[in-house]
């Protein structure tokens, strides 16, 4: 019978999946249509939300998705935003994004969605493709015929086109719905206001001439604080005479939209204005910080941001949200839209965009940084929520001429998030994509800010490092050979040393333990001759302490990584420390010291699980499997081994088809199979197998009644991140970065 947790223990199963944000203001109107949607929804596995712009297509879909039946939405109901997504192959990495799902295997990201998906029961909201259709049509159809629980809520301005997809146009509100729609807006921004006030005519005419589309209908009252509904009704009357000479039934829905947002726009200060179309460079969501640096100067100072950004927040311009990076800020695609245009008619555009991207290498370069730091959880936190911002940053450098170098500098920098937090895959799409370019510009436009040649290095050796972690030694070797030699030639010690760190991780996982001591000893020797002291030199370090106890040297593993763990707990930095308590535990282990052993193991786990750590996890369930054999459950041992199983397709060869790896698992399975039959164990293994990887943790740390000295998984990401200005970015022009 399958354990559950202890309540006291360190993780408790997490509530029902999902990634639906919270309705921030009452769903207002449409009684007829949701319950039509539900019902095609119950009958058809793909259902397309089409609509004008404005028509409130997503809010309904997700108002209506998040109401599903229990038995279509077992697995959670999930949301894919594209709007931001510019590029067609980033598809399949935004939905692996918000899915949640960490990869660490070459897998295509595409595999990886199939396998997951195969045996679930979910609802999939794929909100705006209109401008990614055949990408996302491509997508939609390979899962729905792979995964049979499958249900896809397409949300879009047109049709996906696919076989056996329902259809379903999205009206305006009714003139009843769409008054009290403008009514409850109208109430959160005026408290007092009422429609029995007199006025209920003009609110119904307001509404009747915006054509009752949600979105124009908070508009108009967002303007409240200045204009009663009467000027409001009036200044509509002028503005909509003017477009159509007097002719009201002329103007079509999607002009309309786009009059009522030009109108909102034209009772705009300039300075509101102004702003409105700078913000219009942030892909989805930013923070106050990031306004004030990229969008001030130039008619607006930076200490106006602010009191700026508050008004366009009253005027439902902006969008205030929670998110475990603090608060953020996003604008609706079509108002961003209408600001885009405006930025480009100022020809600003390009100059916006590199502040934008000066801003995402300085936050990129600080994180680095901090990564080696109590702030480990708060810098994951931070750089999830900014990944479509960085994303837009490394398209910028990667197709604008000139700036290649920054794109490879920007790419390698976020080593911790593709390494540390799971994103191996698109990691590595963006380090392949950067030092496959060649720029003759970069050259010719050399300035000094930035070492073009250092950062073309750290790119490989990142790339090396992404690869190795894949399990994909012959393109590892390839780029870090290449860097090896170009940093040898160029006299880069800094990049030498990470070269030869990382072929020595190569060699530590590919069984060459002698060539891996040697290699790691002399890499470490390094670092401290130039003084680099970080994650990825404790790893280094803790790399050493596993060859060297493969090779029967306990003493020195633990010397080794006590050292490490020391430096950790000073520095606050946990990640490399769950790598440090691995190897301890492993060392306890041998000596049959199986209490201490597995509070280290719990500690690690728990460790990795928050930073999203597939391998670190894996690796720790493997030896707790061992652990709990040794501790007379050899039932409990099988589940484990199973869990375990099941989570080593997400991470490559499991244990890298290493002998030395391989010597618990083997001894686990062996002496297992002996207590409980062949039987008995591979039906213990089946039931690990289909533990989700939550519940499979759950399960490892509930065992030990030990709470690791971690706060563990509980508080993972949850906690409001210090907000601190990224430091000046190194570029090249046009950037005018600060402090």
């Amino acid at each position: 019978m399958r354990r559950s947790p202890r309540p006291d223990g360190p993780l408790t199963t997490p509530p029902r999946p999902g990634n639906l944000p919270h309705e921030m203001n009452r769903f207002v109107g449409r009684a007829a249509e949701l319950g039509a949607l539900q019902r095609t929804l119950e009958s058809a596995r793909l259902v397309t939300v089409t609509g004008a712009g404005g028509v409130g297509k997503s809010r309904f879909a997700a108002h209506v998705a998040a109401r599903a039946p229990e038995r279509l939405r077992r697995d959670g109901v999930w949301r894919v935003e594209l709007a931001s997504v510019r590029q067609p192959e980033l598809v399949e990495y935004t939905v692996l994004e918000a899915l949640g799902l960490t990869d660490h295997t070459t897998r295509p990201p595409r595999r990886v969605l199939v396998d997951h998906l195969a045996e679930r029961q979910l609802v999939l909201v794929v909100d705006g493709f209109e401008h990614l259709v055949d990408a996302c049509a491509s997508l939609v159809r390979d899962l729905l015929r792979a995964a049979p629980g499958l249900r896809v809520v397409a949300v879009g301005r047109r049709p996906l086109s696919l076989e056996g997809e329902h259809l379903f146009p999205l009206a305006p509100l009714t003139p009843e719905d769409a008054t009290e729609l403008f009514a409850d807006r109208a109430t959160a921004q005026l408290p007092g206001f009422s429609l029995d006030d007199g006025h209920l005519v003009d609110v119904l005419e307001v509404c009747r001439r915006l054509d009752c589309l949600p979105l124009a209908v908070e508009l108009a009252a967002g303007r409240l604080r200045a204009l009663s509904p009467t000027q409001l009704m009036e200044r509509l009357d002028d503005r909509f005479r003017l477009l159509t000479g007097g002719c009201r039934d002329a103007l079509p829905r999607h002009q309309t939209l786009r009059t009522t947002i030009g109108w909102s726009h034209e009772l705009c200060t300039a300075q509101e204005r102004l702003l409105w179309a700078r913000l219009s460079v942030f892909a989805e969501q930013f923070d106050l910080e990031a306004a004030e640096y990229i969008c001030s100067g130039e008619g607006l100072h930076a200490d106006a941001v602010l009191d700026v950004l508050h008004e366009l927040l009253t005027q439902s311009v902006v969008i205030r949200e929670e998110s475990p990076a603090g608060v953020r800020y996003r604008m609706l695609d079509t108002v961003r839209a209408y600001g885009a245009e405006w930025l480009v008619q100022t020809g600003d555009s390009c100059r916006m965009r590199r502040r934008h991207r000066d801003w995402y290498m300085g936050l990129a370069t600080w994180c680095e940084l901090d990564w080696f730091s109590p702030r480990q959880n708060e810098v994951a936190a931070r750089i999830d929520a900014e990944l479509p911002n960085l994303r837009a940053a490394l398209e910028f450098c990667l197709t604008e001429p000139g700036e290649t170098h920054l794109g490879q500098y920007l790419a390698g920098t976020l080593w911790f998030y593709w390494a540390g937090c799971g994103r191996l895959t698109e990691g590595r799409h963006w380090l392949e994509r950067s030092v496959d370019l060649a720029d003759p510009a970069d050259e010719n436009e050399a300035d000094g800010a930035l070492d073009y040649g250092a950062s073309r290095l750290k790119a490989l050796w990142v790339l090396g490092y992404v690869a190795i972690l894949q399990g994909d030694t012959v393109p590892a070797l390839a780029a870090l050979q290449e860097c090896h030699d170009e940093a040898e030639r160029g006299g880069d010690a800094t990049a030498l040393a990470y070269a030869v760190h990382r072929t020595g991780c190569l060699a530590l996982v590919t069984d060459d333990m002698p060539r891996a001591e040697r290699l790691l000893r002399a890499a470490l020797t390094s670092y401290r001759e130039i003084g680099e002291l970080n994650s990825n030199v404790l790893m280094g370090q803790v790399e050493l302490a596993m060859a060297v106890a493969f090779q029967g040297d306990l003493a020195e593993a633990v010397s080794l990584c006590e050292d490490v763990r020391q430096v950790c707990e000073d520095h606050g930095e946990r990640w490399t420390m769950a790598y440090a308590l691995y190897v301890l535990a492993y060392a306890a282990w041998h000596k049959g010291d199986l209490l201490r052993a597995r509070r280290l193991l719990e500690e690690c786990l728990a460790i990795d699980h928050e930073f999203h750590d597939l391998l670190g996890s894996v690796l720790a369930m493997e030896l707790l499997a061992l652990i709990t054999l040794t501790e007379g459950d050899a039932a409990e041992a099988a589940v484990l081994q199973g869990a375990a199983g099941g989570i080593w397709p997400s991470v490559g060869l499991p244990l890298f088809g290493s002998g030395h790896y391989n010597e618990p698992h083997q001894l686990c399975e062996t002496r297992a199979r002996a207590d409980l039959g062949d039987a008995r164990f591979d039906e213990l293994a089946r039931t690990g197998e289909r533990l989700a990887h939550d519940e499979a943790v759950a399960r490892a740390l509930g065992r030990g009644g030990h709470k690791p000295a971690t706060a563990a998984v509980r508080t993972a990401r949850r906690s409001t991140p210090e907000k601190r200005e990224p430091a000046a970015s190194p570029t090249a022009n046009g950037g005018e970065t600060t402090g």
